[in-house]
């Protein structure tokens, strides 16, 4: 297991399981989370694959899979699907206890 996919699990392995507790029904918005995700992937895999491209950023090979998918490391590509998953439940959490506390 590389350091990066263990870092993607610790981040995602919370907000995954809790987005099924059933009073907040984070799961009944699943099209517009997959746009979110396709949208992101577009937008910054772009980038991330322009630079990579281009020998700005590099991705230490002792650190991550070798496997690639348009010159990005699994992971990173991964990294656009968990961490927006992180933020988008977070902030769907924060909005349902602010209901519950009023």
């Amino acid at each position: 297991m590389s350091r990066y996919a263990l870092v993607l699990i610790f981040s995602g392995i919370v907000p995954f399981f809790l987005s099924f507790f059933q009073p907040l029904r984070f799961y009944k918005n699943q099209k517009a989370l997959v746009y979110t995700f396709v949208f992101i992937l577009f937008i910054f895999g772009g980038w991330d694959i322009f630079t990579a491209w281009r020998g700005h950023r590099y991705f230490n090979s002792a650190a991550v899979w070798p496997t690639r998918i348009i010159n990005l490391p699994l992971e990173e590509v991964i990294f656009f699907i968990v961490i927006p998953f992180c933020c988008i439940f977070t902030w769907e959490a924060i909005k349902f206890i602010k209901t519950r506390i009023r």
